[in-house]
């Protein structure tokens, strides 16, 4: 199978629009790659694709990569999009694919009715065109493609529910992808507030993880004055720290770990910081917008 990284930063993009801080400003001066919202494309055979969230920036993204990009008449190679979660960073790009003739889309029950009657993204997305709902089920192995599989499972998350009180499972997901033929299997993680057991027994021994990356530190943002929640109180395990996910991957037996859903605040997005020395010294990557992989 191939991966297509569309888009490596956390919501809002790297640099962020009405951010000043170090890594921004850093991006801003030329010394470090822009990037664009969170997103990555799976093919099994490199000619229909199913795009995991859909980001403001989805637009930009198909046009960054040929392999999206339409053949004739509105002929587009999208087969479908699955969804993570409800955060507008990974759904609001729905809105600007409704040109489409019809768009399938997989999200678990809890997702679909935040898009419903939550956001309201889906209902403005019906207006457009039709949207043919498929339940992710999580534990459950589906055929996507020949020769391409996946199996969702739960995150669990204690984060703020912003639409409505939400459901307890279902809020968010990863996705586990396989390769049939081949037996390879990659998991997509960009976003996660702790290493549960569970989640562990679905990286274990998987060729190639995609893993929240959002902050290098549990503080980050309280230290540069920018929030004051933490990064576990915004759903997301901070890379550094003695149960944070650079200590704590080692030990799972993954082929290839890449950071994925980078804040534009944190040091690892560029390549002449101390974090990103540690997280390359680990051997671990950095994503950056059109990064491809192959499983």
């Amino acid at each position: 199978m191939w991966l297509r990284v569309l888009g490596s930063a956390a919501g809002g993009g790297s640099p962020q629009w009405n951010c000043g801080c170090p890594v921004c400003t850093a991006v801003r001066s030329g010394t470090g790659p822009a990037r664009t919202q969170s997103s990555v494309a799976v093919s099994a055979e490199g000619r229909s694709w199913f795009l995991i969230n859909a980001s403001p920036d989805v637009r930009t993204q198909i046009e960054a990569f040929p392999g999206l990009r339409p053949h004739g008449d509105r002929a587009s190679p999208l087969e479908a999009v699955l969804l993570t979660d409800a955060e507008l960073d990974h759904t609001l790009g729905l809105l600007l694919l409704r040109e489409a003739r019809g768009l399938r889309l997989h999200a678990t029950p809890a997702v679909y009715k935040t898009l419903r009657d939550g956001s309201g993204v889906l209902r403005t997305l019906e207006l457009y065109c039709p949207v043919e709902w498929r339940a992710v089920v999580p534990g459950a192995d589906v055929p996507l493609a020949d020769g391409l599989s996946c199996r969702a499972f739960d995150v669990p998350t204690t984060k703020r529910h912003r639409f409505g009180p939400g459901a307890d499972h279902g809020r968010v997901v990863g996705y586990r992808l396989t390769d049939d033929r081949s037996g390879g299997r990659l998991v997509y993680l960009p976003g996660m507030q702790a290493l549960t057991p569970q989640l562990c027994a679905e990286i274990a021994g998987c060729e190639c993880l995609l893993i929240d990356g959002t902050c290098w530190r549990d503080d980050e943002l309280v230290r540069l004055g920018l929030a004051g929640k933490t990064s576990r109180e915004m759903g997301h395990l901070p890379v550094d720290g003695p149960d944070g996910t650079l200590a704590r991957l080692p030990s799972l037996n993954v082929g290839r770990v890449i950071f994925v859903h980078m804040n534009n605040t944190n040091p690892i997005l560029l390549e002449d910081t101390v974090e990103r020395h540690l997280v390359e010294a680990a051997g671990m990557e950095v994503a950056v917008d059109g990064l491809e992989v192959e499983v």
